[in-house]
C-alpha cells in the first residue's frame, strides 16, 4: 500500500513540474502567395503550346451540341442542311481497274459496313463532335476490311509524332472497368519508314490495332476537333429562350379578368356581393342597375412587335454559320435573282467540306486496296496509277441552269470560231474556251484531244465523200 502511494505522489510531482514548465515556442516565418483567378489558363513562353480545349470543355461541347440538335429546331437546321446538300444523292468510291472496283464496292456493300446507310451518321457527327474514329478489322486471307466505330467522348489522349505536332500517331481510349485502356495506332496509308525511328518506336506500342482519325474546326498545333456548333451554342440557346418568353408573352396578352365597380357601395355590401357574383357563362345575359359596372380588363404590357428582335437573333447565328436568312423560313425582300447570289458563299463553305469528305473517303478506300495488296503479297500500291487511284464521285449540291449555260455556250462557239476564221485564236485555244463552259454542263472536254479526233472524223467523212455518187449512193 506505501509503494502504491509512493508511486502515486511521485506522478503528481511530475504533472505539476510540466506544467509549470513553459514549453518551447516554434516560430514559422509567414509566408504566401498570390494566385490569379485564371492562374490555370496561362502557359509558360518557353513551354509547349496546346490549342485543344481543356477536356472538361471537350465534354461539355460534345454533349451541348448533341442536345441542341435533338432539342433546338434551328441547331439542328444548321447540321441537317449540309448533311443533305452532300449526300442527299449518295456517294460512289470509283476506281478504273475492275478488280480493285469490286474490293471497294464488297466494301462499300459489305452488311456491317453498309455506307450508303452509315455515312449520313458518320458525316452528321463529325459536324457534331468536330472529330471521328473509326477502328479496322482486317482478314488476314484476304484483306477484307470492316469499320468500328470509337465514341469520342471515350477518346482519352490524342498522340502525336514528338517531331511533326501535326501528325497524329496514335488513339489513348479511356480505361474501362477493369482498369484497362486501348491503345490504337493511326493509319497512314503507307509504310512506317515515312517516321523516324523515334516515332516508329512509339508507335509500336500501340498494339490494340489501327484506326482512322479525321478532326474538323482544328488547328495544326491542336489534337482535337471542335464542333460546328462551338461558337454558336450560347446563341443558339438564348435565341429559343427568347422565343419561348414571346410565347408566354401571347398567352399573357390573351388573358383577361372581369372587373365589377359597384357605385355607392358600403365594404360589407362589397363583400356580401363578391360571394353572390360568378364569371358569365358564353352567350348567357347579365342584368344590374346602373350602381354595378361590369368591364372585361386584359393586361397592357407595352411591348413592341419583337419580330424585328427574333430576326436579329436568328440571322446572328445564320451569319456565323454562313446560312443565308430565307434557307430558314425568312423570306424578307429575298427574290430568286438575290437568292441565287446570297447561296453563293454557302455553298463555298459545303465545297470545302465536301473536300474535307472526300479526302476522308478516298483515305478508306486506299486503305481498303492497300489491304487486299498486302494480303495477296502484292506490296504496297503505287495511289497514283490509274489502276488504284481512288476518287469519291459526290452529286451536284444543286441542280444546274442548263438553259444559261446551253444559251451561253452557243455565244462562245460562235466567237471561237469567228476568231479562228480571223486568225485571231488557234483551233486549240477556241476549243478549250468551249470546254470551259461545257464543263459547267457535265461535260469535261480535252482541248488537244478533242481537236485531233475532230480533224481525224473530218478527214475520214472528206474519204467517204469521194466515193460516193452526188444521189448518195455508192461508185
Amino acid at each position: 500500500m506505501i509503494k502504491w502511494f509512493e508511486s502515486i505522489s511521485q506522478g503528481l510531482s511530475a504533472f505539476r513540474e510540466a506544467v509549470s514548465t513553459p514549453a518551447k515556442a516554434h516560430l514559422r516565418e509567414a509566408v504566401g502567395v498570390t494566385v490569379d483567378n485564371d492562374e490555370d489558363q496561362w502557359r509558360r513562353l518557353t513551354g509547349d503550346v496546346d490549342r485543344d480545349l481543356s477536356p472538361m470543355t471537350q465534354k461539355r461541347m460534345r454533349d451541348m451540341a448533341l442536345y441542341l440538335w435533338e432539342a433546338n429546331l434551328l441547331a439542328n437546321r444548321l447540321i441537317e442542311l449540309p448533311v443533305a446538300y452532300l449526300l442527299a444523292e449518295g456517294v460512289q468510291l470509283t476506281v478504273k481497274d475492275e478488280e480493285n472496283q469490286k474490293v471497294l464496292d464488297r466494301f462499300w456493300k459489305d452488311p456491317i459496313n453498309e455506307m450508303d446507310l452509315k455515312l449520313p451518321q458518320k458525316v452528321r457527327e463529325l459536324a457534331l463532335y468536330g472529330e471521328q474514329c473509326y477502328p479496322t478489322f482486317v482478314n488476314e486471307m484476304n484483306g477484307h476490311v470492316r469499320l468500328g466505330y470509337l465514341d469520342p467522348a471515350l477518346i482519352e489522349t490524342v498522340v502525336t509524332d514528338p517531331d511533326n505536332r501535326s501528325q497524329v500517331i496514335g488513339i489513348v481510349t479511356v480505361k474501362d472497368k477493369k482498369g484497362m485502356a486501348r491503345r490504337y495506332r493511326t493509319i497512314i496509308n503507307g509504310p512506317e519508314d515515312v517516321f523516324s525511328a523515334r516515332t516508329q518506336e512509339i508507335r509500336q506500342t500501340f498494339s490494340d490495332g489501327e484506326a482512322f482519325y479525321f478532326t474538323i474546326n482544328d488547328l495544326s498545333n491542336g489534337r482535337r476537333g471542335r464542333s460546328d456548333l462551338l461558337a454558336q451554342i450560347d446563341w443558339l440557346d438564348g435565341y429559343e429562350q427568347f422565343l419561348f418568353g414571346e410565347l408566354d408573352r401571347a398567352s399573357f396578352m390573351r388573358a383577361f379578368l372581369w372587373d365589377v365597380t359597384l357605385t355607392g357601395a358600403t365594404p360589407e355590401e362589397v363583400a356580401k356581393r363578391s360571394k353572390e357574383i360568378y364569371p358569365p357563362a358564353p352567350g348567357s345575359v347579365r342584368v344590374h342597375n346602373d350602381a354595378e359596372i361590369w368591364a372585361a380588363v386584359t393586361p397592357s404590357l407595352n411591348a413592341q412587335d419583337s419580330s424585328e428582335n427574333a430576326r436579329l437573333f436568328r440571322n446572328h447565328v445564320l451569319g456565323g454559320a454562313t446560312v443565308p436568312e430565307h434557307w430558314y423560313g425568312g423570306g424578307g425582300d429575298v427574290n430568286r435573282s438575290t437568292g441565287e447570289s446570297m447561296g453563293e458563299p454557302t455553298f463555298k463553305v459545303l465545297s470545302m467540306r465536301q473536300r474535307v469528305i472526300k479526302h476522308i473517303l478516298e483515305s478508306i478506300g486506299r486503305y481498303v486496296l492497300r489491304q487486299k495488296a498486302m494480303a495477296y503479297g502484292e506490296g504496297d500500291p503505287d495511289f497514283a496509277a490509274p489502276a488504284w487511284s481512288v476518287t469519291a464521285i459526290f452529286p451536284e449540291m444543286v441542280a444546274k441552269d442548263t438553259a444559261k449555260y446551253a444559251a451561253a455556250l452557243q455565244q462562245v462557239v460562235m466567237a471561237a470560231a469567228a476568231a479562228v476564221e480571223r486568225h485571231l485564236m488557234t483551233a486549240q485555244t477556241a476549243v478549250r474556251l468551249i470546254g470551259l463552259v461545257a464543263g459547267r454542263l457535265g461535260v469535261e472536254i480535252d482541248a488537244a484531244a478533242e481537236l485531233r479526233a475532230a480533224r481525224e472524223e473530218q478527214s475520214a467523212q472528206a474519204e467517204a465523200d469521194v466515193f460516193t455518187e452526188p444521189d448518195g449512193t455508192p461508185e
